[in-house]
């Protein structure tokens, strides 16, 4: 297991990087339509991809953290590729700046006529409003940015030095940083999305937006490990105990966000309070509540079950599936918080909420394929690695 070298560990995308990156800029180009055309769908739409895409970026960055803090097995051969989502980062925070110039086409709050006429708004003003929700963009993509800076570029140097200390450092910025992590996320979530309809109020929202994003991005890392342990060497690194571990935490993400999910259900539906309620009566009714099921049943149920099996998590093939459809059902979960703000008698599904999901998708896959392959897809020189290899 010691002879493997920093070149037998690189990655070579064959071509996938500009693919990814080929559809993206199409699918981008295409949505652009909507923008003279429909310049209020096109914001919509636009909203819903960079959120979903930022969203595994963010996720991906609080599990490197939390690796770094536990030192457990299943963290080292994900190291790599955590990392690579993390340097999205600061690539994705260029394509949320069209959020900030259409807020007037989403948010009702940038409207000094609607502000004026509602009693709530202005109450809310001291926090929902256009200078305010700038700065706090620049300080959360600030904050993201510079952990995921620090943890790349220490694992970096990890590579070429193999100091030990590193790992202390790492550690010790980790634990702060997963604390910096969960309040930023949590109030980019109550800007992002809940001020999408600003009379709702939930103090568990901003929890349940960072435990979507958790299980999104533990989904996409999964896959992307199946991926990657198809080809050697990491075929014969990645052991079936490891996956089993990817799916103990897929498990424990699941449950998560079933708990949280409907802890807020029912507080606010036996509150029964004249502001909240609403938010989840459309969402459960109509067409809406055709995709609740399907939540609760593919998002929840189909993956509890199936993840408690361990012919299932222990299995590549078969977490895969599981990953996969986890990862969907995150993309529909996103669209049923967020656009029933929109649309309140039903989805409708717009091509171009796909296309922008689809081109930032590329995009997103594209740079993080150019940063995987900057470094071996192994942390050799981590001293802590070197017992994963021999006891495997």
């Amino acid at each position: 297991m010691n002879s493997y070298s920093p070149q037998s560990l690189q990655y070579e995308p064959r071509g996938f990087q500009s693919k990814a990156l080929a559809v993206g800029v199409v699918c981008l180009i295409i949505t652009l339509i909507e923008l003279f055309l429909h310049p209020t769908q096109f914001f919509r739409s636009y909203l819903f991809g960079v959120v979903f895409w930022l969203g595994i970026g963010l996720s991906c960055t609080a599990i490197l953290m939390l690796h770094h803090l536990v030192s457990g097995r299943w963290g080292f051969v994900l190291r790599r590729s955590l990392e690579a989502a993390a340097r999205t980062l600061m690539w994705m925070a260029l394509f949320f700046i069209p959020v900030v110039l259409g807020m007037r086409y989403l948010y009702i709050w940038t409207h000094p006529a609607a502000v004026a006429a509602d009693p709530i708004l202005q109450q809310k003003q001291f926090y929902l409003n256009t200078p305010f929700f700038i700065i706090r963009q620049v300080i959360y993509f600030g904050l993201w940015i510079v952990l995921a800076y620090f943890l790349t570029r220490w694992s970096g140097e990890q590579d070429k030095t193999a100091n030990p200390d590193l790992v202390k450092r790492m550690r010790n910025l980790s634990g702060p940083g997963l604390a910096i992590y969960g309040f930023t996320v949590s109030f980019a979530g109550f800007d992002w999305m809940l001020s999408l309809e600003p009379h709702f109020f939930s103090t568990i929202y901003g929890m349940l937006f960072v435990v979507t994003e958790a299980v999104g991005g533990m989904s996409f890392i999964t896959l992307v490990a199946y991926f990657l342990s198809k080809r050697e060497p990491l075929s014969e690194i990645i052991r079936p105990s490891q996956f089993h571990d990817f799916g103990n935490l897929l498990l424990v993400f699941t449950l998560l966000w079933a708990y949280i999910s409907f802890a807020q259900f029912l507080i606010i539906w036996s509150g029964n309070l004249q502001n909240e309620i609403p938010w989840y009566v459309y969402r459960i009714n109509h067409t809406w509540a055709t995709i609740a099921l399907v939540l609760v049943i593919f998002h929840f149920a189909v993956p509890f079950l199936l993840l408690l099996q361990r012919f299932v998590t222990f299995r590549r093939q078969y977490l895969a599936w599981v990953a996969g459809l986890l990862f969907i059902m995150s993309i529909l979960d996103l669209f049923w918080l967020m656009m029933p703000s929109y649309e309140k008698a039903g989805p409708q599904f717009y091509w171009s909420d796909w296309l922008a999901l689809i081109g930032l998708g590329g995009i997103f896959l594209a740079i993080f394929s150019s940063q995987l392959k900057r470094k071996p897809l192994m942390p050799l020189h981590d001293p802590n690695f070197v017992g994963v290899l021999q006891h495997e």
